[in-house]
């Protein structure tokens, strides 16, 4: 699929793409210290490689190891389960002997939203063998499924505690997957990392073109971004290196790699060669803009927000009259120009009210939360949207 380039990206052109909503340029100053913040408690920090199979990895701690120390491999992503089965080779020993080693160690479960609750089982089995983190990697199949995610991430937050690291890593064009639970995933009491796949020669365009777009769209989630990126189908190496370099440009305290038994060696040398800083680069700071008539789930989280605000009631994930005059008296008490948008200017406001939690449902009736828990709510409408595209066909699998 062919993405336009940066330029024509940040004028606009992804407006039909979300159905009213567009990326509108706004003087929004980057804060880098706040992607790097708690880097030193999160595992997920620094260079990353992702494992599928540990056979086609080295097989044993110790190759894993070495081959990682060479590259300057500091955490290793390696599958721990699929749906509700887990994998033998995520075994106590194994993460043992890279920890024992110097390597942290993340587990990673592919899911399907089929059998919530076995997947949650699998994920906390996972947990338990020892992963300084988890991540899951849901994508496709889980596209309007918001009441499995949310039994997913409810079991799966309980049993690991609050302050355990998880993280998402999904596709990377939010507005391209409008019935995708981003803000369930990403939402109250879900994963605190947001590791996005932004494999920009799968997906057919420049490195630039495909970060930044990725960026726009996901800073609203207010969740660290620690992007994944590409060492399969042989990109180039100073593809690679350009990556590197944004990453760093962006502030972000880490990133990581698909996959390790996919890399070359000159996308291994790629991966742990020195980069320079850019020079002259600012990241483009901006939220995408929604209005009347614009879907999906970034309205769903926008309208979470003003639903915890106390600006409205409803959440169904489709921008209605209620939720331009929620918008409209938000900027008039913070004293922004009252266009019913939520702009780049809005969202900051928006996102200083805290977002209501909801507890997703397939079907039922609005329920009052208990002591500030979750409010029970059927799925949002937009949850039957199609995708408007997979930006990321059918790969290497998972």
């Amino acid at each position: 699929m062919a993405i336009r380039a940066p330029n024509a990206l940040l004028a606009g052109c992804c407006a039909a793409a979300l159905a009213g909503a567009a990326i509108l340029a706004g003087p929004l100053a980057a804060d880098a210290g706040s992607q790097q913040s708690g880097a030193a408690a999160n595992p997920m920090a620094g260079d990353g490689m992702w494992i599928w199979y540990v056979s086609r990895a080295g097989g044993s701690a110790e190759r894993i190891a070495a081959k990682a120390e060479r590259n300057g491999i500091e955490v290793v992503f390696i599958k721990s389960a699929d749906a509700g089965g887990t994998w033998s080779q995520f075994s106590p020993a194994l993460v043992r002997g890279l920890q024992a080693r110097g390597i942290k160690v993340c587990a990673w479960q592919f899911v399907y939203g089929r059998g919530a609750k076995a997947e949650a089982a699998a994920a906390i089995r996972s947990v338990r063998r020892g992963a300084d983190c988890f991540v899951i990697d849901a994508e496709g199949h889980y596209e309007g499924r918001y009441a499995q995610a949310s039994t997913y991430m409810r079991k799966l937050r309980k049993a690991a505690g609050p302050d355990y690291p998880i993280g998402l890593s999904s596709f990377p064009y939010v507005d391209y997957h409008p019935a995708f639970p981003y803000s369930v995933f990403l939402g109250p009491g879900g994963a605190q990392y947001n590791l996005p796949q932004i494999y920009w020669k799968t997906i057919g365009t420049e490195v630039d073109t495909a970060f930044e777009h990725t960026w726009v769209f996901n800073r609203a989630y207010e969740r660290e971004i620690l992007p994944l990126g590409q060492v399969y189908l042989s990109p180039k190496a100073k593809q690679i290196r350009r990556f590197r370099r944004l990453t760093d440009a962006h502030g972000m305290g880490g990133v990581s790699w698909w996959s390790w038994q996919h890399a070359g060696e000159r996308q291994w040398k790629a991966v742990r060669a020195p980069v320079a800083a850019l020079s002259g680069y600012e990241p483009y700071d901006s939220y995408p803009t929604l209005r009347p008539g614009s879907q999906g789930d970034l309205v769903a989280w926008a309208q979470q927000h003003l639903a915890g605000g106390g600006y409205l009631a409803k959440v169904s994930g489709y921008f209605t009259p209620p939720t331009k005059s929620a918008v409209l008296k938000l900027q008039g008490e913070r004293g922004l120009s009252q266009t019913g948008a939520i702009d780049p200017v809005t969202w900051s406001a928006l996102l200083k009210l805290k977002p209501l939690a909801v507890r997703w449902t397939k079907k039922g009736a609005v329920s009052v939360s208990a002591a500030g828990g979750p409010v029970a709510m059927p799925e949002p409408r937009s949850a039957s949207l199609p995708a408007r595209a997979y930006e990321i066909p059918p790969g290497p699998g998972r």
